[in-house]
């Protein structure tokens, strides 16, 4: 068992308080935005094994089998095929989509022939993987997910009374979902100069008026957007998406393609190994219309609250179910009984409220407190579970 020594990123959307409350550490002023556990090389968490704190992707790489498990490596690679994280937006993260695993591979090859380094500001792939991902609140967590039909976004749009969303509201009308959908998302994220600037303020000031008038209505939720984003049209963008509030336990599953923004709160998210992002607005970094536009899949949805059900075989253990292997998230909410964790595949293990203990199969103990994870290799023999009154997230693959 290895505790890690995690990475905070510090990107501006971060809270300053709700990471710190959550590590029992005292805020240091700055935006915390994420804390990522794994082994992207982006990032990757370290662990002591008596020589020293070791970034995990090198041990990973040293011994792949017996750090995975051969199965783990025959079925996804000989890297830990995904990345845990909790996220702590304090203002709203950017619009953004993530390409399938064909686009991912085309992109990073197509950019690295460009010669395009990896850290470069305008870089839209820097990595060969697609980045599917799950997201489970610790508390109320509210974002924008997906397409709404293109007849409830013109509706929203022409409830605003703001003239220069017209051509938007026109192009909304098309018979066809899918290009009703593209072409009035192309037609906001094209705007510029005084035209942006006017239809955003306009917009920014009747959201203001409609949200003082309902504050439990529709536009409720774009205030913080326009507060925090003054002159962005990612504002109009974010008026087509869905939005989702999610109560703690909740869960939401975004595959490739889907448009969506975090608004505020405290979550857990597992993906697949990628930090491959394509945005759409509410960032001061790149934005690149015709990529994101390719990768984007132009569909309306419904997104629903995904809640966790109960894991056969397995006591204790509640299942977010999601379409892919790569990652499998679960939840322990501990009682007074010890809970048996499974050995044949590589895990993560979260403690996000009181405190867990792990006890390995040679008698190894290693204490938990929230905020805190482990690695527990694929050693093929079980790790009990305990720390009545914990919660705890499992991070692993389907084998």
């Amino acid at each position: 068992m290895d505790k890690l020594v995690n990475t905070v990123r510090p990107y501006a959307w971060g809270s300053v308080t709700a990471l710190p409350a959550l590590l029992g550490q005292e805020p240091t002023g700055e935006p915390q935005a994420e804390l990522w556990m794994g082994a992207h090389p982006g990032d990757p968490s370290r662990a002591d094994r008596g020589d020293g704190p070791r970034r995990l992707d090198e041990l990973i790489a040293a011994d792949p089998e017996g750090e995975l498990g051969a199965a783990s490596v025959a079925r996804f690679g000989p890297a830990l095929p995904f990345l845990l994280k909790i996220l702590a937006p304090g203002i709203p993260i950017s619009i953004q989509a993530h390409p399938s695993l064909d686009q991912a591979r085309a992109g990073y090859a197509a950019e690295n022939a460009l010669g395009i380094p990896l850290d470069a500001p305008h870089r839209n792939y820097r990595d060969a993987n697609h980045k599917p991902e799950l997201i489970c609140a610790l508390g109320d967590f509210d974002g924008l997910c997906g397409f709404r039909r293109p007849a409830e976004a013109a509706a929203l749009l022409a409830g605003l009374g703001v003239p220069a969303l017209e051509p938007v509201i026109v192009l909304l009308g098309a018979e066809d979902e899918s290009e009703a959908l593209s072409r009035a998302l192309a037609a906001v994220l094209t705007l510029s100069g005084p035209e942006a600037a006017a239809a955003v303020r306009d917009t920014a000031e009747a959201v203001g008026k409609a949200a003082a008038e309902d504050p439990d209505g529709p536009y409720a939720p774009y205030t913080r957007i326009a507060r925090d984003f003054p002159g962005d049209v990612g504002l109009i963008a974010g008026l087509l998406l869905n939005h989702v509030l999610l109560r703690a336990g909740e869960a939401l599953y975004l595959g490739a393609g889907v448009p969506h923004a975090y608004l505020h709160g405290l979550c857990v998210e597992l993906q697949a190994n990628s930090d491959n992002v394509l945005r759409a607005g509410l960032t001061p970094k790149h934005i690149d219309v015709p990529e994101l536009l390719r990768v984007v899949e132009f569909a309306a949805c419904s997104p629903e609250p995904l809640l966790p059900v109960t894991v056969e075989g397995t006591p204790g253990e509640e299942l977010y179910p999601v379409p892919i292997d790569e990652f499998r998230l679960s939840r322990f909410v501990l009682d007074g009984r010890e809970r048996g964790l499974d050995g044949r595949a590589p895990q993560i293990v979260l403690c996000t409220a009181g405190a867990a203990r792990l006890t390995a199969a040679d008698g190894t103990v290693l204490d938990l407190a929230r905020g805190e994870s482990v690695f527990l290799p694929a050693t093929g023999t079980p790790t009990r579970l305990a720390g009545p009154g914990a919660t705890v997230f499992r991070a692993t693959v389907t084998l």
